[in-house]
């Protein structure tokens, strides 16, 4: 019998074309898996630097954290009982209003305590000059409609409030001032009473660090073992 290669040539030239186009296929979905996965293994690692670094952030105490726990630190016990015997008291020392601030910054309402002090250093104005000008600033930051500082006045003090500026005098933010105050002493200041920052001063205890995010650690941990998980392909 002859040979099968001889009879059918152009048969057995396809089958191993057919061969031979399947290996090339079959090589090159190997080489694209490879080159997939050696990417997505890549991103993987350079997402878990960056969360790295954002964890060490994280962790790190803000230089300005840092200046404000050595300031808070230096009030004596004594002296912080003192701001609780009044809301005057508290504003009349210069720690206990940074304290006060700090504080209404935590409830971002930081606008009130920013109004009572621009009304306090306006009435330190000791040229009619100069109050025309700083009295438009004030009225346009903290009182008037949508304000970017505006403060919780009623209508009636707002526009007393606004006639008054038309020919400004140093008792022209009193009305408004007084109802701030009259607000920050009833409601922020007895929440402040009772925050633990000022608990903390007043039985002398100061606080440390700030507390570690653990969910980053943790979350680039996860990152981790999927990176991990990728270079046992390789081996």
């Amino acid at each position: 019998m002859e040979n099968p290669l001889l009879l059918f040539p152009h048969l057995n030239i396809s089958s191993l074309k057919e061969k031979t186009y399947c290996k090339d296929i079959k090589s090159t979905n190997k080489e694209d898996t490879n080159k997939e996965i050696k990417t997505r293994s890549k991103e993987k690692r350079n997402r878990l630097s960056l969360l790295l670094q954002k964890s060490e952030f994280h962790e790190n105490v803000n230089p300005n954290k840092s200046e404000n726990l050595t300031k808070a630190s230096s009030v004596s016990p004594e002296e912080a009982v003192k701001w609780g015997e009044s809301f005057d008291k508290l504003l009349s020392q210069k720690d206990g209003l940074d304290a006060f601030t700090k504080f209404l910054k935590t409830e971002f309402s930081e606008e009130n305590i920013e109004f009572w002090i621009a009304c306090e250093d306006y009435k330190k104005n000791k040229t009619s000059h100069q109050l025309l000008p700083k009295a438009k600033t004030i009225y346009e930051t903290f009182i008037r409609k949508d304000a970017p500082k505006e403060v919780n006045l009623d209508f009636h003090t707002k526009e007393f409030t606004a006639q008054n500026i038309t020919h400004p005098a140093l008792d022209s933010f009193d009305a408004a001032q007084a109802k701030v105050y009259r607000l920050m002493e009833q409601d922020s200041y007895r929440r402040f009473l009772r925050s633990d920052t000022y608990l903390d001063l007043i039985k002398g205890r100061h606080s440390g660090h700030p507390a570690l995010r653990r969910r980053s650690r943790s979350f680039t941990f996860n990152e981790f073992q999927d990176v991990q998980s990728d270079f046992t392909i390789w081996l």
